[in-house]
């Protein structure tokens, strides 16, 4: 229990400290009007309580990506818990933070424009079609599962293909009305029930004090089949650590952000406190392993288990609540996240139902058609699932890279992101030619090539800085 409470107090303590140190080294202006107030439409950029706007945010990035996310990750052993602390700090918050004031500093701009401002219009143009896919596939893969468990929990006439079409009817609602209406009423309530199931966790955690593993015992990977440490952790264990997925949620809080002294507890503490929810799962997920083995696979299994071991029946239906609810919420956003950077590179105003609509149906189309092929398909959704981590995780490497190029330009401490950059270039690149659904090599090649692609990287990276430094 040491390391997991050191872990513990290190997360809290980077959200002062670090957080503090990137906060100045950023440089606020609690007096400049945000676009919540400049751009004001009652729609998208509407102001709102900073509570409210942080409790959104955390249930926006969070879903159930630090919970199912670290449980799988759990089973690679003590390296999960470094990697939830030292990503979160280091990389995550870092990369929520900036990417969010960011925004708020360009009228809430959306992310694949500020990634274009700092990379190129070329870029931008990329970015715009892979960000959008990734919001698509976020909404299709986080509609399969509610849909099916809610099946499971409902008359034999509710099949799954009833459920999509709920869902997806609450999707549609969720995203065309303006933000406060069901995202500003609903979101605080699950967030506020995702945060207390990780608190109660927490406490039957130090009651029962189950044996965890200590970083004195070394990192011997535990995965069954020793799938390789690096990448496979680093993509496994994303948003509890780092996600590109977040920087395109954080325009939509900074067009509801009243002041940019708010912006450090709601971008870099939302990822802070989603960290801390993951190293709770990961450490109650190795009790578990402990217990049964590692041989569980289904991540909603082991909370079902956990919660209603420790919980008793409301944790049972606070299992059911994050299984079904946390996706759903996160589905969503991603579907409004894209209609608004479709809107912005269009030129689209969105005050009009009309211009929304215009948008968001082709959207709905294309994640329909996903979703029949998962169905269809047995293997369909784990496919879906694979390119979405190993796209969210690439995304992540871009906006690092967009932020570390900001830095350079705006005479900053670039080390903050060129750092993180670097690593998950690293990961995300050595992924693709380790994973099976990639070109699925060996583990030793793959991992050379992936540090030879992150070195090349590394080198252009300084030829473009000193011609900066010589046109400076």
């Amino acid at each position: 229990m040491i390391t997991f409470i050191c872990c513990l107090i290190a997360l809290v303590a980077g959200y002062f400290v670090y957080g503090k140190f990137i906060e100045r080294m950023f440089g606020i202006d609690p007096a400049r009007q945000t676009p919540a107030f400049a751009n004001q439409d009652g729609v998208d950029y509407i102001p709102m309580p900073t509570w409210k706007v942080f409790m959104i945010q955390f249930l926006n990035i969070a879903g159930l990506g630090p919970i199912f996310g670290a449980i799988m990750g759990a089973k690679f052993g003590t390296a999960s818990f470094l990697w939830i602390v030292l990503g979160s700090i280091f990389a995550g918050a870092v990369h929520d933070y900036l990417s969010g004031m960011l925004s708020l500093r360009h009228r809430g701009e959306s992310l694949p424009e500020i990634i274009g401002r700092y990379l190129g219009s070329n870029f931008k143009q990329f970015m715009r079609a892979f960000t959008v896919l990734l919001m698509i596939l976020v909404g299709a893969v986080f509609v399969a599962g509610p849909a099916g468990l809610l099946a499971k929990l409902t008359p034999e006439h509710l099949d799954a293909t009833f459920w999509i079409i709920v869902v997806f009817l609450y999707y549609i609602l969720a995203t065309l009305l303006p933000v406060d209406k069901i995202i500003g009423k609903v979101y605080p309530l699950f967030a506020a029930a995702l945060l207390f199931m990780a608190i109660g966790i927490l406490v039957m955690l130090f009651i029962n004090h189950p044996p965890l593993p200590e970083i004195t015992d070394g990192m011997p990977n535990t995965y069954p089949g020793k799938l390789p440490i690096f990448p496979i952790m680093f993509v496994s264990i994303a948003c509890g650590a780092i996600s590109g997925f977040h920087a395109t949620q954080s325009p939509l809080m900074a067009r509801c952000l009243v002041n940019e002294k708010y912006g450090r507890p709601v971008f870099f503490g939302s990822m802070i406190t989603e960290g801390i929810v993951a190293l709770i799962w990961a450490a109650a997920a190795t009790y578990f392993y402990h217990n049964n083995g590692m041989g569980e696979n289904n991540a909603a299994v082991v909370v079902d288990s956990i919660t209603k071991e420790w919980l008793g029946t409301v944790g049972g239906i606070l299992a059911i609540l994050g299984v079904i609810a946390a996706p759903i919420t996160s589905g969503d956003t991603a579907f409004r996240s894209a209609r608004l950077i479709v809107a912005d590179f269009l030129h689209l105003e969105q005050r009009s139902i009309s211009k929304r609509l215009m948008i968001s149906i082709p959207l709905f189309l294309i994640a329909i058609g996903l979703l029949l092929y998962s169905q269809k398909d047995k293997d369909g959704f784990d496919m879906i699932w694979r390119y979405f981590a190993w796209s969210n995780q690439t995304l992540a490497v871009f906006t690092l890279w967009a932020l570390t190029v900001y830095l350079v330009q705006a005479k900053k401490l670039y080390l903050v992101t060129l750092l993180p950059a670097l690593f998950m270039t690293a990961v995300c690149s050595t992924y693709l030619f380790v994973a099976p659904e990639g070109l699925g090599m060996a583990t030793g090649i793959s991992q050379l090539i992936g540090c030879g692609i992150t070195v090349v990287v590394f080198f252009l990276f300084l030829i473009w800085k000193r011609k900066v430094e010589k046109m400076g």
